[in-house]
């Protein structure tokens, strides 16, 4: 376990900015060997998705603050030199994806386009909708999007609830960079924020939110793998692979749906995944997955507040999944709440908090 003291390991941001900021406390967080972790950008409000402009800016969207940011590390340092508000007043605008120049938010129910963002960073353009026929929901309206490797934008729709059996909700689409043709790639969805595509495959791969008021080990949350266009894993009727629902379970086999890659531990809440494809780590890394668990909410003792890794065998099947970084969570209080994960040129990866309001900076050096 490696741990180097810099002057970001021990940040107090909580008087200078917004009091859901915490005290950031790098020693207390658990590595493997040869990584380190450092504060790359403190200040960033609710720090949710994040994205990578072609400049090098890293984009920042929120939930609660309805603000979107750029951290800029104009030396590249890999010390943020400023982090510039971009947009504010928006719904929720958690997810970000950046395609040719341009900036994509989503909104709840809209989606939003920021052109030549890079250039304007300090004059930010009106944005441009994209599209507006989403849902409005707040419930599971929160959205975490990504482009493809077919050039669509891939688009959540969460289940408006707890448990419920709504049409046109509970799955994954996707829509061209315009918000034309929109087409269902996953059903049986009841939260996805978070997800990537197999670097090796090119398959889809998601993190599920599994319902709540189950008791504390029940349903497993999940981490889940697409092999056809259209399938189904589950939401509202089977939880996980085998957890019947016992409100709509009895309404269809368990054998329709396509089970989990992988299932978690309940109420951790997965959120950002991401395939490792770099060269920074040790090569037994590269193309495995690693995964922001949130954190639980409702349960009798806390779970989750890590991230996680899948190890992936030969044929891409989930053959083991250990703690990768803990210590966001101290007995039962915890200090930060990792969110989603960004791979940089360099190799290095970031990792956002929305709790702490900070993004950290993962690196590896051979000992």
């Amino acid at each position: 376990m490696t741990f180097r003291p810099t002057i970001a390991s021990l940040v107090f941001i909580a008087s200078l900015c917004s009091p859901s900021f915490a005290e950031v406390a790098l020693e207390k967080l658990q590595l493997p060997d040869g990584y380190t972790i450092e504060v790359f950008a403190d200040g960033v409000e609710n720090a949710r998705q994040m994205a990578l402009g072609d400049d090098g800016t890293i984009f920042v969207g929120s939930r609660r603050a309805g603000k979107v940011h750029a951290v800029v590390d104009a030396d590249g340092d890999f010390v943020a030199d400023r982090v510039i508000l971009i947009d504010e007043g928006l719904k929720m605008p958690s997810g970000l994806a950046f395609r040719d120049g341009s900036l994509y938010v989503a909104a709840v129910s809209d989606i939003l386009r920021y052109d030549d963002i890079e250039s304007r960073l300090d004059n930010p353009p009106e944005p441009v909708l994209v599209t507006d026929r989403f849902p409005e929901d707040e419930h599971h309206g929160w959205k975490h999007i990504e482009f493809g490797p077919d050039g669509k934008l891939y688009v959540p729709i969460g289940a408006p609830c707890n448990i419920c059996l709504e049409e046109g909700y509970a799955r994954i689409v996707r829509i061209d960079a315009d918000g034309s043709n929109e087409e269902v790639v996953a059903e049986g969805v009841r939260n996805s924020v978070g997800f990537d595509f197999d670097p090796v495959s090119g398959d889809l791969w998601f993190t599920d939110n599994g319902r709540d008021m189950m008791g504390d080990n029940l349903p497993p949350c999940e981490l889940n793998h697409v092999t056809e266009m259209g399938q189904h894993f589950g939401f509202p009727f089977w939880h996980a692979g085998l957890v019947r629902d016992p409100e709509f379970g009895g309404q269809r086999s368990h054998d329709e749906f396509k089970a989990p890659a992988q299932q978690l531990v309940a109420h951790t809440a997965p959120l950002g995944m991401m395939f490792y494809r770099g060269d920074m780590m040790p090569a037994e890394l590269r193309n495995d997955i690693l995964v922001a668990e949130h954190g639980s909410w409702n349960r009798t003792t806390k779970s989750g507040y890590r991230v996680m890794r899948a190890y992936l065998g030969e044929n891409r099947e989930v053959v083991q999944y250990k703690p990768f970084i803990t210590g966001w969570l101290q007995g039962e209080e915890s200090w930060g709440r990792p969110v989603d994960l960004l791979e940089l040129p360099d190799g290095s990866i970031l990792i956002s908090d929305d709790q702490a309001g900070v993004i950290y900076r993962l690196t590896y050096e051979k000992t």
